[in-house]
């Protein structure tokens, strides 16, 4: 099954009482990369987040934004710190004295400064952040791969349609080789008559020069070949796991053999027929692309 490397996928689940949600994206690349945006306090779970994709995605560059918040009725308690608020008065008190003045600082202002109320925190459990981080991971992976899926059906579809265009081109060139052929034994009868009246050319000579016009005129095994790697693009479009890299290497074996066919043939209607193989080959080659 042809998986597409672009999709998103996203995920929620919750953390005692808070609210944990993963977003991922991805788009084409070589290699599995990974670019990943962890809430404050879960760098240490970096490497056990890129392992749990990795169990999803073999190939694509991936962004992952994951992001806690705190659900509704859950606020930790708010805690005075006395000995900040103590220092801010203190250092307020010297202040006026140095200036000269009775004015004192308000309990308005002294409330709104840094340090004197916070939320009272808990020790963050790592363990279970780890268990509940693999989970929305997991969820959030399953979602993007469902919409690769989707896509990446597309793109198989679009494949096979433009395979069976080259069919139907190399069917027409097969078509034109009995022709070409019967063409080509006369230039390799008159080539040999052309030989044999010159007595300083020996038999051998004309032996090699034989072979060679016989080599040049004859495209059937590239025909074979042709056909061959067209049923093996199929077939792998049917496998499943990471198939890209052998669909990019068969189309390279795929313009190989046209243009060997393009070169022996050297006919107007076959070079048409190449031209319209080497177009529909090259939006097979863009789509490959973009599957994993």
């Amino acid at each position: 099954m042809a998986l597409s490397m672009t999709g998103f996928g996203k995920a929620t689940c919750d953390l005692e009482g808070e609210v944990v949600s993963a977003e991922l994206s991805s788009v084409n690349h070589r290699y599995f990369d990974c670019g990943m945006r962890l809430p404050n306090g879960w760098s240490s779970l970096e490497p056990v987040a890129k392992q749990t994709l990795k169990k999803w995605i073999d190939r694509g560059k991936v962004n992952v934004l994951v992001s806690r918040k705190r659900a509704r009725g859950t606020e930790h308690p708010v805690k005075l710190d006395t000995d900040v608020a103590k220092q801010y008065v203190e250092a307020s008190q010297q202040l006026a004295a140095m200036l000269g003045t009775q004015e004192a600082l308000s309990l308005n202002v002294l409330a709104q400064l840094e340090g004197v109320f916070g939320e009272e925190e808990n020790e963050e459990d790592l363990a279970a952040a780890e268990e509940t981080l693999v989970r929305v991971l997991t969820e959030a992976a399953q979602h993007l791969n469902a919409m690769r899926e989707t896509e990446g059906a597309a793109l198989a579809a679009d494949i096979r349609h433009r395979l069976g265009l080259i069919r139907e081109a190399l069917a027409a060139v097969e078509e034109r080789l009995p022709e070409l052929n019967a063409r080509h034994e006369t230039r390799l009868r008159e080539r040999i008559n052309e030989l044999s009246t010159d007595i300083s050319v020996t038999e051998e000579r004309i032996g090699i020069e034989v072979a060679l016009l016989a080599e040049k005129g004859d495209v059937t095994e590239e025909v074979i070949r042709l056909k061959t790697h067209l049923d093996h693009v199929e077939e792998v479009l049917g496998t499943d796991g990471s198939i890209g890299r052998r669909l990019d290497f068969l189309a390279q074996e795929i313009q190989r053999e046209i243009n060997t066919l393009g070169v022996k043939t050297r006919d107007a209607d076959v070079a048409s027929y190449v031209l319209d193989m080497k177009s529909e080959l090259e939006k097979i080659r863009e789509q490959v692309q973009n599957i994993e």
